[in-house]
């Protein structure tokens, strides 16, 4: 039996030409980037390589790259920083109801310390709304942190609006672009932002590196203390194989990444429109037009999205009910209880992320498997009973 991958926003798999480049930095180019003989300088010269990529995707200058272990780690690095380097000049930050745990997590904990924190709200397709950003600034606001695209739902958030919000007021913005760098064109002066998070594994390169764009200016305190690396901003030895791997991943995308997001929408609403066809009371989440060309999230009446989940599974079919970071949970999604859906429409819930390699036939599996996993669910709920 074929096994079909469709949870790609959780993780990407690593592209051949991306192992490819990394491989010689296991071995014979094992320098340590600070050292200032020719070994070290040859893995420096790699390091700074893969800096001018990561930077000229997103419209950014080299030296406004910082390389972190992860995505988490930098929205760890862009709240905490902004918080801690300016709280002489106010405690109050803003964010949305649907931001990743990364920052969500993040910002409760600068509560715990005295910080205060706005959590707006979104409308029935998960989009905040730029006019409530506004009204939430305060003398004391000294963040703003919305993300570009949600996980979840794959909506697009209007971020460009509510960047020049902050640029008239003279707030921080940050963005977390996990969903979005290396998918769709990203460029942080457009958006308006001051600092953006990325994550090489959402779109090919390896796991265990990600990087935080602060712009020129940006007031920021450093949380990870020791060396004098990444211009100072973040002590530890440079992961040197994985910074590579994220560089070429980001020159593979911006080599096929128009072609790629042209090919994944036609398959993704051929996916939404094949499901609403064969599956009765099925719910589209998030925006239908602003919304990431990989992502369908549904919501199916009366029968849970881990029962259909482990159902797909068992025909080779992998999906998510949400985001990987909280799978483990039984509460459901934060993301679409913000949105307004019922706890039963919440745990009904089925994301289909897709990629590189997803294609047509699989989409057909899907919509041949499902129907009929659907049907044999609902066959069993007393909810579905009470309601024929």
């Amino acid at each position: 039996m074929k096994r079909i991958y469709l949870d790609y926003a959780a993780t990407t798999p690593t592209h051949p030409e991306v192992v490819e480049a990394m491989l010689p930095y296991f071995g014979e180019v094992f320098g340590n980037p600070s050292a200032i003989h020719s070994f070290g300088q040859e893995a420096k010269a790699a390091v700074e390589e893969a800096r001018n990529k990561v930077a000229d995707l997103i419209g950014a200058q080299a030296e406004e790259i910082v390389f972190t272990s992860s995505a988490t780690e930098a929205d760890n690095f862009a709240v905490k920083g902004v918080a801690f380097a300016n709280e002489h000049k106010g405690n109050h930050i803003i964010t949305s109801s649907i931001e990743h745990p990364a920052v969500i997590e993040t910002c409760k904990f600068l509560e715990r310390r005295g910080f205060l924190v706005t959590y707006l709200s979104v409308d029935e397709y998960g989009l905040v709304a730029p006019d409530d950003v506004k009204k939430a600034i305060t003398d004391k606001t000294i963040l703003i942190s919305v993300m570009h695209a949600n996980n979840e739902v794959g909506t697009i958030e209007p971020v460009a609006e509510i960047g020049k919000f902050a640029k008239e007021a003279g707030i921080y913005f940050h963005t977390d672009a996990v969903q979005t760098v290396g998918h769709i064109p990203v460029d942080v002066n457009e958006l308006g932002v001051n600092l953006l998070s990325v994550s090489a594994h959402k779109f090919y390169g390896p796991k265990g590196v990600g990087a935080l764009y602060i712009r020129k200016g940006t007031k920021l305190a450093s949380f990870m203390h020791g060396g004098g690396q990444e211009n100072r901003r973040r002590a530890s030895t440079e992961n040197v194989p994985d910074i590579v791997g994220l560089g070429k991943a980001v020159e593979i995308s911006r080599r096929e990444m128009k072609e790629e997001a042209e090919r994944l929408t036609v398959l993704r609403d051929k996916l939404i429109a094949g499901l609403q066809e064969r599956i009765d009371r099925v719910h589209l989440n998030g925006h239908s037009v602003f919304r990431l060309p990989n992502n369908v999230n549904i919501s199916v009446d009366f029968i849970e999205g881990e029962s259909m989940l482990l159902n797909l599974d068992l025909e080779g079919i992998c999906v998510s009910t949400g985001s990987a970071c909280s799978s483990s949970s039984l509460e459901p999604s934060h993301v679409l209880r913000a949105m307004g859906c019922s706890h039963e429409r919440a745990h009904g819930s089925l994301r289909f992320t897709l990629g590189k390699w997803t294609t047509e036939e699989d989409i057909g599996r899907v919509l041949e498997v499902l129907p009929k996993i659907v049907a044999r669910l609902r066959a069993m709920s007393p909810l579905f009973k009470s309601h024929v």
